[in-house]
């Protein structure tokens, strides 16, 4: 469950509609159906489609690791109104940035004609060492946002 309380899964559950209550044995079969399906989702190839702009971005939530709650940075890339990949870690460091973009690529993204995302060093930086010759803009929301 890594950190998914019964108390919450039962709320959500209540709030779809449903009357009864759920076991924890309930929430642990959940859960393991939704990772399931999301490892499968997020090791699907991506060659079915050409996406010649991804735009890549990050948030930060609250997670439970190694027993403690942490932030940790939620990255997604997406193209032409598909995601095509997401991941959890630490923080948005070139190492983390590249292996994520690494794991895009060899799933079949490739030709990307342009990249477009925040000006966060270690992204960028990855954008060069994994897209070299594609060229990369500054989000104009993000630019804006910079400028206020």
């Amino acid at each position: 469950m890594h950190g998914v309380s019964t108390r919450s899964v039962d709320d959500l559950i209540k709030a779809l509609g449903a009357d009864s209550g759920i076991s924890k044995s309930g929430v642990s079969r959940i859960c393991g159906e939704l990772d399931e399906e999301l490892t499968a989702f997020r090791g699907r190839p991506l060659d079915h489609n050409v996406f010649p702009y991804v735009l890549l971005d990050a948030t930060y939530c609250k997670a439970r690791v190694h027993h403690r709650a942490a932030s940790q940075a939620v990255v997604i890339a997406t193209g032409h109104r598909e995601i095509l990949g997401l991941m959890v870690g630490a923080s948005e460091s070139k190492p983390f940035w590249t292996k994520f973009l690494r794991s895009l690529r060899a799933r079949g993204l490739e030709n990307v004609q342009l990249v477009i995302s925040d000006s966060h060093g270690g992204l960028v930086a990855a954008i060069r060492t994994v897209f070299l010759g594609s060229p990369w803009q500054h989000c104009r929301v993000h630019f804006v946002r910079d400028v206020f």
